[in-house]
This record gives C-alpha cells, sequence and structure tokens, in this order.
C-alpha cells in the first residue's frame, strides 16, 4: 500500500513538471554551487530507510534542482526537449524490466529492435544492413572501429592486435574524441588516430585526406579506417560523405559515418543533402536521443553487411542463455554487452507516435529555427557571427561597447546567463575565439522561444556593460 501511495504522488509531481516546462517563466536551472546544494539534500544513506513524506519530498528536491533539459530555454547541449510518447515508452520498458540478450526474456522488446534497426538502414540505404541498439554514440563508434579492424585482421579476435601491423585511422581535427579513446581500448593507440585539416567551417577536405593516407602508407602504416562526421560537435559542420567514400575505396578503408549527433538529419527529405553518399559508407552512428529527443540513452550502430556484428564476438557458445528455440535472431549474440537496456522501445513509441512525416517535420523545424537564429545574430551589429551555419549550431559572441577583452567578456556573459537560469547555451573556442554556441535541438522550438533566448541574452550584457562602467 505504501508503494502505491507514493506512486500516486510520485505522478502528480511528474504531471506538473511536464506542464511547468511549457512555461517560458520557469527557470531552467535554480543554480546552485555543490556547498549549497549539499546544504539542501542529505545526501548521505542512513542506517534506516525514510518515511513517504521524506521520500516525495527528495523527489521534489532532485526535480527543483535539475536542469529542465525539455524547457525550451535548454540550448546548451547537443539534446534537448521532452518527448512525451517516448517518455512513457521509457517508463513501460523499465517497468517490464527485461534485457536484450534473448527472445525469450524480452519477445515484444526483440521484434521492436530488429524494426527500428530495419527502418533506420533503409533511411541509410543499407539493403542488406544490419545493427544493435548501444550504450550511447561514443561505444558505437568503438565497435565500429572494432569491426573494421576486425574486418582488415580477422585473426587479431583470437591473437590480439599486433602493434607491428601499425594500423592508422583518420577523423576530421574536430571529430570527436571518442575515436582516441577506441583506438586506446583496442590497443591501437590513440597517437594513431590521425586529425585530417578541415575547412574554416569545420568540413574535412578531402584532399588532406587522401595527403594523410599516401604520408601513412610511405611510413610503412596500414590506413584502416576514416569517419565521415555528420555534423561536428561545435559547428554542426557534415562532412564530404562522397568524396570520402571514393578515396576510402580506392585504399580498402573502412568509412564510418559518425552521426552521433547529427545523424537524424537522414530523415529530412530537404536537407539531407548533407550527408549525400551515406550508402557508400560502412557503418553509421546514429543517437535518436539527441535530435529525435529520446530521453537518454538512446543510440544505435548501423552496419551495412549482415553478419558483421556478430562476426565481432568471439564466443557465443554459451548454451546457459541462448537456446535457439524460437524463430528470431538473439539480438545478445551480436552485442558486446550481455545485460542491455531495452532502448529501441522509447524510440518506437515516438516514432508510432509521430510517423514518418511527422518527424520529418520536426527535423526540418530544427534547421527553420537555426536559421532564424542565425538571421538575428546577423542583423544585430553587437552580435557576430563567428562562423558560416552548417546546420543546427549558430556560434556567434557579442561586441562591447567598452570592453577590449572579447574573449573574458563573453565567457563572463555565457555564465551570468547560465546562472540566471533563464536561458542556457555553451560556449567553445574557434581557433582562439572564445564562441557562444547555441544549438537547435529540441524539435518544439518555435520563433518565439528564440526571440526570447536573445532578449535572455541582451539582458545580461546591460547588466555586464553597466557593472563595468560603473566600476
Amino acid at each position: 500500500m505504501k508503494d502505491i501511495e507514493i506512486l500516486s504522488g510520485a505522478f502528480e509531481k511528474i504531471r506538473a513538471y511536464i506542464q511547468e516546462n511549457q512555461n517560458d517563466s520557469q527557470p531552467v536551472v535554480k543554480f546552485k554551487s555543490p556547498e549549497e546544494l549539499k546544504e539542501v539534500f542529505d545526501f548521505k544513506v542512513g542506517e534506516n530507510g525514510v518515511s513517504e513524506n521524506e521520500f516525495l519530498e527528495l523527489l521534489d528536491k532532485y526535480l527543483e534542482y535539475s536542469v529542465r533539459t525539455g524547457n525550451k530555454q535548454f540550448l546548451n547541449q547537443l539534446y534537448s526537449g521532452f518527448n512525451f510518447p517516448a517518455f512513457i515508452g521509457e517508463v513501460f520498458s523499465v517497468l517490464a524490466n527485461t534485457s536484450m540478450y534473448t527472445y525469450e526474456v524480452a519477445p515484444v522488446a526483440t521484434v521492436i529492435e530488429t524494426e527500428m534497426i530495419s527502418l533506420m538502414n533503409s533511411y541509410a540505404g543499407y539493403s542488406d544492413g544490419d545493427g544493435i541498439f548501444v550504450s550511447g554514440g561514443s561505444n558505437a563508434n568503438l565497435i565500429a572501429m572494432f569491426s573494421a579492424r576486425n574486418r582488415i585482421f580477422p585473426d587479431s579476435r583470437f591473437e590480439g592486435y599486433d602493434r607491428n601491423n601499425k594500423l592508422v585511422a583518420f577523423v576530421n581535427e574536430q571529430a570527436h574524441y571518442s575515436f582516441e579513446t577506441a583506438a586506446n581500448i583496442l590497443g591501437i593507440g590513440a597517437k594513431n588516430v590521425i586529425k585530417v585539416k578541415a575547412d574554416k567551417n569545420g568540413k574535412l577536405i578531402s584532399s588532406e585526406l587522401e595527403k594523410e593516407i599516401a604520408k601513412a602508407i610511405s611510413r610503412g602504416e596500414k590506413p584502416f579506417f576514416a569517419v565521415a562526421t555528420c555534423a561536428t560537435t561545435l559547428l554542426g559542420a557534415y562532412d564530404p560523405i562522397e568524396e570520402m567514400a571514393e578515396i576510402c575505396k580506392k585504399h580498402n578503408i573502412w568509412l564510418h559515418a559518425d552521426g552521433s549527433f547529427g545523424g537524424s538529419l537522414i530523415l529530412s527529405d530537404k536537407n539531407r543533402y548533407l550527408m549525400k553518399g551515406i550508402e557508400q559508407t560502412d557503418s553509421f552512428a546514429w543517437n535518436p536521443h539527441k535530435l529525435m529527443n529520446i530521453p537518454l540513452i538512446c543510440s544505435a550502430l548501423l552496419v551495412k553487411k549482415r553478419g558483421t556484428l556478430q562476426h565481432n564476438i568471439t564466443d557465443i557458445n554459451t548454451d546457459y542463455i541462448f537456446h535457439d528455440i524460437d524463430a528470431i535472431e538473439d539480438l545478445g549474440k551480436k552485442s558486446i554487452q550481455c545485460g542491455r537496456k531495452v532502448d529501441a522501445v522509447k524510440l518506437w513509441f515516438a516514432w508510432k507516435y509521430f510517423g514518418l512525416e511527422g518527424y520529418q517535420k520536426r527535423i526540418d523545424n530544427l534547421i527553420d529555427m537555426a536559421v532564424y537564429a542565425e538571421n538575428i545574430v546577423n542583423e544585430n551589429p553587437q552580435l557576430e557571427l563567428l562562423s558560416e551555419r552548417n546546420s543546427f549550431a549558430v556560434c556567434f559572441r557579442y561586441i562591447p561597447k567598452n570592453e577590449s577583452d572579447l574573449n573574458k567578456f563573453n565567457l563572463e556573459l555565457r555564465e551570468s546567463l547560465r546562472k540566471s537560469g533563464k536561458s542556457i547555451v555553451n560556449y567553445g573556442y574557434i581557433g582562439k575565439t572564445l564562441a557562444i554556441r547555441l544549438i537547435t535541438a529540441n524539435g518544439e522550438l518555435q520563433k518565439s522561444d528564440i526571440d526570447l533566448f536573445f532578449a535572455n541574452l541582451l539582458f545580461e550584457v546591460e547588466k555586464l556593460e553597466n557593472a563595468i562602467f560603473n566600476a
């Protein structure tokens, strides 16, 4: 009875929280320092449990002081927004509490994941493709590199990697750090991930890739893996897949598309030209928890050739778990995880709810909102666009009237805005220039939300400039 009463109270808090996210006046975060949080919460676990009321109070406090990533002023990360059908899917999959290794324990979820992988492969143009849901884009990138190593040196699955083979990989100089981590884990070594020069907008230069491959071969190294980034973390740039595919084919190099950030653009008929040639890649990392607004984590690795993933696994003769008695593939046979969370189900619920056309409109809207934000920056003489907008990221800075250190001012501006709780955006460096980075990742964004962000930003500007003037 106690659990049912707590559940009733918890769902009332969820309902209120969802409603509050639609309210522009709600702060994105009630910022407190770590020490201040320790004054609000008793984080230590005691000998005895807490009462029903104390438990519900803890739920209140957790939500009150967490960042509201569903708030439309959360423009900080590569993910944002609240997706109701996906949230319900998450709740029900946790309620069922199963694991994805066999059909026996996850019958409905296994069929759903198989269907989702098939649908995602159809967008990628992998007619005989395969795939698996994984624990994030970094994990997808690791398995892609793992698969490439096993293709070029099949015996490495059993014998290990021979360093005398001198494998080298190639990525955009602005690619995600996970590729260096993957090379470290696989024993290839992070220094053997060669960073290829990008143009001023962050897009890998194909001729530079060709040069780096030639240099590696001349050093006696073995090129085996290259990455086309589909939306870089800071600038949202898309690498030239078609040009890279031609080069990789010539040198028998596995080409992986890292769409961890921008892979969902593939859903858009109007904008998917940025991923032209995706069907020529060997693998594709796609994170629906980014631009499709599925609750974290929801990531998939797609591979062009069926059987690739199962080939990675050295021993699946485990008759205590895999019985081969049902007329469907046990997904655990192609996963490096045994216990694996049910992540495809929440994506399925959301896709069923919005439909193929509905999701296409949501992705197109994200580009439209980025274009709108870019236009606001260009029309304000005090705002400077620091890089041509590629996709969902708008990088800019404010030019103050009486301040020579622009990096210092813009960092203070970003921090002042973040701690105000009104809006949150991130920042990064383009060369030595600090850029405020606005990301349009929430599928429900409207022009009024972008207007409100810039109004909040300029309000903080006025406060800072007045403080400087009066100092």
